[in-house]
């Protein structure tokens, strides 16, 4: 790790942005249905055709969709706010003094936008060269972390063509990483439990195809998560597999008491399995009575964690026999989350680290 005198000295004229997936302004179904007409018409999203994808989120998903999401959000919103934002928002405030660096947070749906985000940055530094993007995932997909870099990189460089950036790489194996996420879950294991699950957002199986460089590798085979590959760095598959097995073997978990899952899928496509929903009305009849519930893919709280895990997945279990759904949360601004991050920033100056790219090496 970089001493912070040379951290200050050698960026003194760079800014950082962090990048989240986002939030409705409110939960009045006007704003919801606002955000998720952005979110839904990402073609990184819904990659199909544009006028198929208009069709479909126009026609088949605004219609009924906000009022519902509508009221998910509601069950979990803050006084401050949306729960994603104000915990992003507290994981930003613990990093400032740990980095001394000019920072902003964006959002690649809604508020705060990339721009607002510059002018931001501009505020705190006028000579800024340099802008490094962190997208706060630590896996790679084309829904998440491909499509907020991209998108924050271009709205910046329409107004600022003269900008260098660096781009945060995925960190799902990272050592001080998997070290913060198994400290938040250690208390959690002191106690009797059956199992514990590592349930991440689903993808469908396109997008994995769709980023294997190799068109030669994922789905091709059973195995393909345990066969290498140069597939592998943009296989959000292989790469939350990996998160679950590291931390298993940091915190010693035995293989029967541990899974992973995937949630929140939309429409009838084929996603990856297992899926979450299914896997919570399974483990009662398997004896799974005590369960444990982390999801990795978030490291801040979000409606996907807070509403869909710990309201709708814990009352699902429990009607299908399960006695107790323990929610673990994200690592929000815990404090070695936070200072393990403030080391991925420190290292943006170091030659040839892996953690940061530029666009043209991505």
């Amino acid at each position: 790790m970089i001493g912070l005198a040379y951290f200050r000295a050698f960026m003194k004229n760079t800014g950082l942005i962090l990048v989240n997936l986002g939030s409705p302004d409110s939960y009045k179904v006007k704003d919801v249905r606002k955000y998720l007409r952005q979110f839904l018409s990402d073609g990184r999203v819904i990659d199909v055709p544009y006028p198929l994808r208009k069709l479909i989120v126009e026609g088949f998903i605004l219609p009924t969709r906000p009022k519902k999401s509508a009221e998910a959000y509601r069950s979990v919103w803050m006084k401050e706010g949306a729960p994603l934002k104000v915990l992003t928002e507290n994981f930003r405030q613990a990093l400032k003094p740990m980095i001394n660096l000019p920072m902003a947070t964006a959002m690649r749906y809604g508020n705060p936008t990339p721009e607002a985000a510059l002018q931001e940055l501009e505020q705190q530094h006028p000579q800024l060269e340099e802008v490094l993007i962190a997208p706060l995932y630590p896996h790679y997909a084309m829904s998440s972390y491909e499509t907020a870099y991209l998108y924050v990189q271009k709205k910046i460089r329409k107004l600022r063509p003269q900008l260098k950036f660096k781009v945060l790489q995925p960190f799902y194996d990272e050592k001080n990483y998997i070290s913060a996420l198994s400290k938040s879950v250690a208390p959690y294991l002191t106690k009797p439990y059956d199992h514990i699950l590592f349930s991440y957002h689903g993808l469908p199986v396109r997008h994995l195809k769709k980023t294997d460089p190799t068109k030669s590798h994922c789905y091709l085979t059973d195995r393909c998560c345990d066969v290498p590959s140069p597939a592998w760095n943009f296989c959000y598959k292989h790469q939350v597999i990996q998160t679950t097995k590291l931390v298993a073997a940091e915190l010693k978990i035995p293989s029967h008491k541990f899974s992973y899952s995937f949630q929140s899928r939309l429409g009838s496509d084929e996603w990856i399995k297992p899926f979450t929903d299914v896997q919570l009305q399974k483990f009662p009849s398997q004896g799974v009575k005590n369960l444990l519930v982390i999801c990795p893919a978030f490291v801040s709280d979000c409606l996907e964690t807070l509403e869909e895990i710990a309201i709708r997945g814990k009352e699902s279990f429990e009607a299908a026999g399960g006695e107790k759904l323990t929610f673990i949360p994200s690592l929000n601004a815990d404090l070695q989350w936070v200072e393990t991050f403030a080391g991925y920033v420190k290292e943006a100056d170091v030659n040839h680290s892996r953690l940061w790219l530029s666009p043209q090496t991505l």
